[in-house]
């Protein structure tokens, strides 16, 4: 018997468990972790693959399979300019995957939850 359970949150959509899995699992590794938030520092302009690599110090092959990773994973978005391929960080499936993890949070306990809701905040000064 498989039992199918489905979480959802509404933030800027529904996210499923499964979904959420997917991303978070995408961003356990050091160097898809260490693109990603390259490409998030970098904004919505992004970066060209050749950028990315020398910043993170990675061959081209190993560069290629982390941004294919990340964009299964809908973290990041590509687009050719030219003889480049620009990739930024898809700030709106990021949002609702950190609103994900967040959304049941500490039950309400403002001790626990006010800390997380100062960074929240900080980051919100950005959008």
């Amino acid at each position: 018997m498989t039992l199918s359970v489905g979480i959802y949150f509404s933030y800027s959509g529904n996210m499923e468990t499964n979904t959420a899995i997917v991303g978070l699992s995408a961003l356990a590794h050091p160097g898809r972790l260490c693109v990603f938030r390259l490409l998030v520092r970098a904004g919505p302009e992004g970066m060209a693959a050749g950028e990315i690599a020398r910043a993170v110090d990675s061959l081209a092959n190993t560069l290629s399979a982390n941004l294919n990773v990340l964009s299964a994973a809908g973290l990041v978005r590509s687009r050719r300019d030219g003889r480049s391929i620009i990739y930024r960080a898809d700030y709106e499936r990021m949002g609702e995957l950190l609103a994900f993890l967040m959304e049941d949070c500490c039950d309400g306990n403002a001790e626990i939850c006010a800390p997380l809701a100062a960074i929240a905040e900080r980051a919100a000064c950005c959008a």
